[in-house]
């Protein structure tokens, strides 16, 4: 009698527990309000990866806890940021089919691929069924997951991560932009500055040459000048 008490107390406390979790809030997400709506905010895959495909997603129910499963592309957008930088305004796609009966209804995705580690910020703006909406929340222990790199999971190589790989291609394109053996700008600009160099030098050489043989020809003249004076004063 105590055994199968005891087996119906732990089936009782096995179902409570279900219940409990089926009611919960989406693990590792922010719940947020937008009064009369609530939406549960957080990474559309968890644990978040550096380079994993991935998406914020918002799941939105109304004040009787049932799913807002109307929303338009445009009526919420989200901006995404970090380390000082932030994305263009992305937009939100059901993740459910109501008619297939897949999915979470009142879910929405808004694609995107974190390509750095770090904590990221999610500003998610717009309109529920005319009730504005402008809520920022940001990635922690106590909120939703920080995006890891992808080291601690590679096996059995580690692969580059996308900055050095960025790196990488930088220093590719220099070279193939200057390759060896072709002469770069700043040797170009030497050489023709040598060339003009070596112009003028001929130039003044080519001036004094032409001056020289102009002396010469005058000295040459008055020589051939007193040796004619001097052939025409001698007796017969």
């Amino acid at each position: 009698m105590k055994s199968h008490t005891a087996r119906l107390g732990a089936a009782i406390a096995v179902a409570v527990a279900v219940g409990l979790l089926a009611t919960a809030p989406v693990a590792a997400h922010v719940v947020e309000h937008a009064d009369p709506y609530t939406l549960e905010i957080g990474w559309q895959n968890e644990p978040t990866y550096v380079g994993a495909p991935n998406g914020v997603q918002v799941i939105v129910h109304d004040a009787s806890d049932k799913p807002v499963n109307d929303l338009k592309t445009d009526d919420l957008k989200v901006v995404v940021s970090t380390g000082g930088k932030q994305s263009d305004e992305l937009t939100f796609d059901p993740g459910f089919d109501l008619e297939e009966g897949f999915g979470t209804p009142g879910e929405y995705n808004a694609a995107i691929v974190p390509t750095a580690p770090g904590d990221y910020t999610f500003h998610v703006t717009g309109t529920i069924k005319s009730t504005k909406v402008d809520i920022s929340v940001t990635s922690s222990e106590e909120t939703f997951d920080t995006v890891k790199g992808t080291s601690d999971i590679e096996f059995p190589t580690k692969l580059p991560t996308l900055p050095e790989i960025v790196t990488r291609l930088d220093r590719i394109d220099a070279r193939v932009a200057t390759p060896s053996g072709v002469p770069t700008q700043a040797t170009i600009d030497a050489a023709d500055a040598h060339a003009a160099a070596a112009r003028a030098a001929a130039d003044r050489a080519l001036a004094v040459g032409v001056v020289l043989g102009g002396i010469g020809v005058v000295l040459g003249a008055a020589a051939l000048f007193v040796a004619i004076r001097g052939t025409r004063r001698s007796p017969a």
